[in-house]
């Protein structure tokens, strides 16, 4: 507006004399102040374009922090986002933990014990440092083999599922072995001054599907059985002489997952791991205290744990 009236006083000042003259004596004054004024919004323009490059940099600058921290925040969730880990893993936590001493327990839910007695009975226990104070407790929850049940079992000619006893009874067999070869180190572990163990199996009526591994009630490792093995029964050396009741197109379904992947989940690795652990280990002591204590004769020349009171 100072501007337009400038230039309309130029204007009348053109063709009406007096005006002209009147201001011919401020024309230098004019010029000076219209200097000034022109100086004023160059600076104003100068600092605004400055503010907003600044703006701008400072904008760059923060979407360039913002996605450093975003590929560091995906590389940290990559880090602790619960993967698959071989059953090598899971015997590698057990020596630890085992090695340390103290008191320590290990809790299995599995399908007859065989992943989780065979590692401890040939390569962890019987290699546990001496004079170490250490007291041991295994417990395994095994599916109960003594019940009649569909799965694992026979699938007949007609392609239905159906109980095999023969079968059960070879699980039932496997069981008490490796709960024997557990007892086994008992008497070992106390003369080789390496700890005091105590040895449980329980079964419940269920079949074989998923696989958890306790360590403490701070670690689970957990899997499934995530094969089924159709298996011929003249070819199972368990089975000689058992009778094929649904005829000669008769198979077994035997449940596979020896060296299935693992997920661990741990109570340190924050709110999702320990609410995980705590289901899962809510899930097995559930099952646990419905079980019955496994029998078979090969578990009675075991030392069972005393009552604790």
């Amino acid at each position: 507006m100072f501007l337009v009236a400038v230039f309309v006083v130029g204007l009348v000042a053109q063709f009406v004399k007096p005006v002209g003259d009147a201001l011919a004596d401020k024309v230098y004054l004019g010029g000076a102040l219209l200097t000034v004024v022109g100086y004023v919004l160059y600076a104003e323009v100068q600092r605004l374009n400055a503010g907003h490059s600044q703006q701008r940099r400072a904008e760059v600058e923060l979407q360039s922090v913002a996605w450093r921290l975003e590929g560091e925040v995906r590389r940290l969730n990559q880090a602790l986002r619960p993967r698959g880990v071989p059953p090598t893993e899971l015997e590698a936590q057990f020596k630890d933990v085992l090695e340390s001493g103290g008191n320590v327990r290990l809790s299995v839910l599995g399908f007859t014990g065989e992943t989780f007695a065979d590692p401890l009975v040939t390569r962890i226990l019987p290699r546990l440092t001496q004079g170490v104070s250490r007291t041991v407790e295994l417990r395994v929850l095994v599916p109960d083999f003594t019940k009649e049940i569909e799965f694992p079992g026979r699938v007949g000619a007609d392609g239905k599922a159906g109980d095999a006893p023969g079968f059960r009874a070879s699980l039932v067999s496997r069981i008490a072995t490796h709960e024997e070869r557990l007892k086994g180190q008992i008497e070992r572990m106390d003369r080789k001054d390496r700890g005091t163990l105590y040895v449980e199996f329980r079964v419940l009526h269920m079949s074989p599907w998923l696989k958890l591994y306790f360590i403490n009630d701070d670690v689970v490792y957990e899997g499934i059985y995530d094969k089924v093995e159709p298996t011929s029964e003249s070819g199972n050396a368990d089975l000689v002489g058992q009778p094929e009741p649904h005829g000669s197109g008769s198979h077994l379904l035997d449940p596979q997952g020896y060296d299935s992947l693992l997920t661990r989940w741990a109570k340190s690795d924050g709110e999702e791991g320990r609410e995980i652990v705590n289901r899962r280990l809510e899930l097995f002591e559930t099952l646990w205290d419905s079980a019955r204590t496994f029998t078979a004769e090969a578990s009675g020349r075991a030392r069972a744990r005393p009552e604790v009171s």
